[in-house]
């Protein structure tokens, strides 16, 4: 410090000595003050002298003038001290110095004092923090989405701004006549005391012009009530009580100046956001239709939406709950719920009715911002415009619909969650579940246990402890009457998520006798339960067809012309339901970004734990849902069916014959052979073959191929959708392939015309009796030895079981008759000697000689009915015939060249032979057209059908999850949601720190 003072004076000491504005003159440095040479000269001491400087030529700089610096010379110094009459220029040079470091010190000093005092002043102001949620975080961010200056400009002059403001002057002679209640000691100064402690957490109001405004009208309200409060109880005496009076009056009309003031910055308020919310409207609209020619990304409420719509359908498959935010919108049943979310979402979207349950289901509605009023389902891709009648009329029906189809048969209401979503310019963003009213009593109509789903449906909501309660009160009865309190103060008693709606305000103000009960309502005094706020709000006259817009000038006139407000018992920030949207919006964020990341924590285990089980138990196996083990499915069941195309037309064909002889066999040797051969010639038994032949096509053949064919191919295709692939196979798949066999052979129909064009070619084929060469004479003669000697074989098995074992196995197999076996052994050989003695006996026996049977039998002991007489006697005849037919075949061997010439001149007939032939070749024929009727076309139509069941099945999910079951699908399942939820979540908590 003392350095630098030297400096500074040597300096101009050493100017002043030099020159005098340019002049040359002599200025001896000796005769300065002693002081000022110890200090500033140390190198003149006052004992010693010094030589004189050299004289040189130098330019002086001098901040004492402004003239022009021109060139000038030191002057000699002599020995020794100067003349006195120089003195009085240092004398004054070091004067100045000390009044310029007084005034220096001075500054310092007063900005050190200051900086104290402004501390001391910040520590003194209110912290409103707890209370921030009041004003949303919008109105500090207004001045980065509004030209302010633009605003500035349209404002009013002063002169008008002034016919604005309210009187000054009489405000000063209010707080005068004030000032006296608010000495220390006295109940003013308590109440004071009282507010400021309120005060604490209000720091955010400092943020903007703004936010001191509404700060300013807060303080001076609450001041101006205590200090009523104090008033009534100051002095009591006669004077007293006039000044009193008086007082109440100036109170009075300081309050409706208040009032007034308030109203026009209340307008100015909602011109700016007017103004605002059109400008914002202007760009999505831009960003709508893509100028900038980016791609517009979710909205942020649109991202949480869907990992709220994912862990719904969670939390319904595991019976878990999710502790993400919510607004949860509970209430009595009439209270105004729906009216209030309504006019939060600005629009008429749900059903209405008088006092009758309108909520049957929860209504989960995701509120957003955009450049058009629309809402859409989550499932639907309709739109319904919400400024046109005919598109609200239709969204109500809608809902209505949806939640009668979601309740279930015997009940009143559902638990599952209808999800909508609602959009429009100026919406604030927010997730809201409108769940049923809750009721006291079950009237007729409804299901016993609609009370207590109610209450479970309200508490499963409740219970997640980052759900914000929205709880509605209906203003318009007593308080006592009221269920929903006591269930919210049960889930939420401190009240730290609950805000507090009172609705029918206007109702309540023309119904309650005494107003400060609704103050009490409001200041969280009449119930048990804890708010974080308070809120009042008017919905409508009750009126189902009022509009949005007159709706909210209703409320915005009667809250202006209410006593409620102008006595201050409510405030203005407690009113309106705009009021209400912006602070659970606000409040509703604010849980967000509290609690997402911990949810997003919880799930990443989840994920981590369900990650290991699969590595332990599936170790080789992909992790694939239920959905792209449908889709692997799908594809391998269409290969099966293609591989349809691939079978060869020879294999087609001999299971389409083999099969088709097996199915009409039994018709043809019981009902055309059999009787045709018992005539006594050729020429009947080729009559009687032809017409029954004609007949059988004509009514029978062509619908039995036809079900051959049908069956023939449904065995092919479950041969190969049952056949195991080896090491490939899955067994995971078989129930959803056999169920999509079912369904698809289910829907499968031939084509009607097949059997028309089968029954022509079928009787072309047996109309053709000849044979052109050996070979198909041999195979005609082989196909018959072969079905007579089936034949043969099946009734040799049934006449063994009528008879009983013979003696062989009776000896080897230790095995009896029984009683009955006996009498048909008995009856066998007596009809045996009937055969012997006439060879050529028919093929029925006549009552004549079942008589005789009967006698002989009874001769020898043996009672036997007639009806088992004829019984034994078919068998036993059957046998004898198709032994005799075996043999005529053997004759037949040789008879080719007898049928070449028609028989003549021979005693061997083999007709027996060609119709044979005849049914062979038909079969082969009708063989061949099925297969190409299958391969051409039934294949694709199959084909076709397939593919229907496995979309079909696609879109049932309770199909699927029917089919595809077991805990390798339920594991990988849950992986794929938890994942999904994690990764939803985390790109919603990007998001979201980007946008702070």
């Amino acid at each position: 410090m003392w350095r630098t003072r030297a400096a500074a004076a040597c300096v101009i000491c050493r100017s002043l000595a030099k020159s005098n504005y340019g002049i040359k003159r002599k200025s001896p440095l000796q005769n300065l003050h002693l002081v000022s040479r110890s200090i500033h000269h140390p190198y003149y001491p006052s004992s010693k002298f010094q030589r004189p400087p050299l004289r040189i030529s130098i330019q002086q700089f001098s901040s004492l003038n402004r003239l022009p610096f021109r060139k000038t010379k030191l002057l000699n110094v002599k020995y020794g001290y100067q003349s006195y009459r120089n003195f009085w220029l240092a004398r004054l040079a070091s004067r100045l110095l000390r009044i310029r470091y007084i005034i220096l010190g001075s500054a310092v000093g007063g900005g050190y004092t200051a900086k104290k005092t402004y501390d001391q002043w910040k520590d003194m102001m209110p912290d409103l923090d707890d209370y921030k949620w009041i004003v949303p975080d919008f109105i500090w961010e207004l001045d980065e989405h509004i030209d302010f200056e633009k605003i500035i400009k349209a404002l009013p002059d002063a002169d008008d701004l002034a016919k604005l403001l309210p009187d000054f002057d009489k405000i000063g002679e209010s707080f005068a006549s004030l000032k006296g209640f608010f000495s220390p000691g006295s109940p003013g100064e308590t109440a004071f005391r009282a507010t400021d402690q309120g005060y604490d957490n209000d720091k955010q109001y400092k943020k903007s012009l703004l936010g001191e405004l509404i700060l300013l009208q807060q303080q001076i309200q609450q001041h101006e009530e205590e200090a009523r409060r104090a008033a009534g109880q100051y002095n009591t005496g006669s004077y007293q009580q006039k000044r009193k009076v008086s007082d109440k009056e100036k109170i009075d009309q300081l309050q409706e100046e208040l009032l007034r003031t308030q109203l026009k910055y209340q307008r100015m308020l909602e011109r700016l956001e007017k103004e605002n919310k059109e400008l914002r409207k202007l760009v999505l609209q831009r960003d709508d239709k893509g100028i900038h020619q980016r791609k517009l990304k979710k909205s942020l409420i649109d991202m949480y939406s869907e990992v709220l719509d994912i862990l719904s359908d969670y939390d319904a498959s595991y019976n878990t709950q999710d502790h993400l935010p919510r607004v949860v919108v509970v209430g009595d049943q009439s209270a105004g719920k729906t009216s209030v979310l309504e006019m939060i979402a600005q629009a008429r979207i749900f059903p209405r009715g008088s006092g009758e349950m309108m909520t049957r289901s929860p209504v989960k509605v995701t509120l957003s911002e955009g450049p058009h009023h629309v809402a859409l389902f989550k499932d639907s891709s309709r739109e319904f415009d919400l400024t046109k009648e005919e598109d609200l009329a239709a969204l109500r029906n809608e809902i209505e619909i949806r939640m009668r189809n979601s309740v279930k048969e015997g009940c009143t209401v559902s638990t599952e969650t209808i999800s909508l979503s609602v959009k429009g310019p100026g919406l604030q963003r927010m997730v809201l579940v409108d769940l049923p009213g809750v009721i006291s009593t079950v009237t007729s109509g409804m299901a016993p246990d609609t009370k207590e789903t109610i209450f479970s449906i309200s508490k499963a909501y409740m219970q997640n402890p980052n759900a914000i309660i929205l709880c509605i009160q209906d203003g318009s009865v007593d308080a006592e009457r009221s269920i929903v309190t006591d269930l919210v103060s049960q889930m939420d008693p401190q009240g730290k998520r609950t805000i507090f709606v009172l609705t029918k305000v206007d109702l309540a103000e023309k119904n309650v006798a005494s107003p400060s009960r609704i103050q009490q309502i409001i200041e969280g005094k009449l119930f048990p339960m804890k708010a974080l706020g308070y809120f009042a709000v008017v919905t409508g006259k009750g009126n189902s067809s009022e509009s949005i817009e007159s709706i909210k000038e209703y409320e915005e006139e009667f809250f202006q012309n209410s006593k409620l407000l102008k006595t201050s018992m409510l405030k203005a920030h407690q009113v309106t339901t705009k009021n209400l949207s912006l602070a659970v919006s606000d409040c509703f964020w604010k849980m967000v970004r509290e609690s997402v990341e911990q949810q997003a924590d919880a799930f990443k285990a989840t994920r981590f734990n369900l990650e290991t089980e699969w590595k332990n138990n599936y170790p080789r196996l992909r992790e694939l849902d239920r959905n792209e083990l449908f889709e692997k499915a799908k594809n391998e069941i269409l290969d099966e069916v293609i591989s349809l195309t691939q079978v060869t037309p020879k294999h087609w064909e001999e299971i389409l014959q083999k099969t088709l002889w097996e199915r009409v066999s039994t018709h043809v040797i019981e009902n055309i052979y059999l009787p045709a051969a018992q005539t006594m010639n050729s020429g009947t038994f080729n009559t009687t073959v032809d017409i029954k032949l004609k007949q059988w096509t004509d009514k029978q053949l062509p619908n039995k191929a036809v079900e051959v064919a049908w069956e023939t191919l449904q065995e092919e295709f479950s041969r190969f959708m049952t056949e195991p692939k080896g090491k490939e196979h899955d067994d995971i798949f078989d129930k959803l392939k056999q169920a999509v066999k079912e369904e698809s052979i289910k829907r499968h129909k031939w084509n009607e015309r097949a059997e028309d064009s089968l029954r022509v070619i079928q009787h072309n084929a047996l109309e053709d009796r000849s044979i052109s060469d050996k070979q198909q004479w041999d195979a005609a003669i082989h196909f018959m030895e072969e079905t007579l000697q089936s034949r043969l074989k099946d009734t040799e098995s049934v006449i063994e079981d009528m008879v009983g074992p013979d003696w062989k196995k009776r000896w080897m197999y230790w095995i009896g008759r029984t009683k009955e076996q006996n009498i048909r052994n008995e009856t066998k050989n007596e009809l045996e000697k009937l055969i012997k003695c006439n060879e050529e006996h028919a093929a029925y026996l006549a009552n004549d000689e079942v008589t005789t049977v009967r006698k002989n039998l009874e001769a020898r002991g043996i009672t036997v009915d007639p009806c088992l007489i004829k019984d034994t006697w078919h068998q036993i005849y059957r046998r004898y015939f198709l032994k005799t037919a075996l043999n005529h075949c053997n004759l037949c061997r040789r008879g080719f060249y007898y049928y070449q010439r028609h028989f003549v001149d021979s005693e061997l007939e083999c007709n027996d032979i060609v119709l044979f032939w005849r049914i062979q070749r038909m079969l082969a024929i009708t063989a061949n057209t099925l297969r190409q009727q299958l391969t051409n076309t039934e294949v694709r139509r199959l084909e076709k059908n397939v593919k229907e069941v496995l979309e079909d099945f696609a879109e049932d999910s309770e199909k699927k999850v029917k089919l595809l079951t077991g805990k390798r699908v339920q594991l990988a399942e849950d992986l794929k949601k938890v994942r999904e939820i994690q990764e939803k979540l985390e790109a919603f908590i990007e998001a979201l720190h980007q946008e702070k």
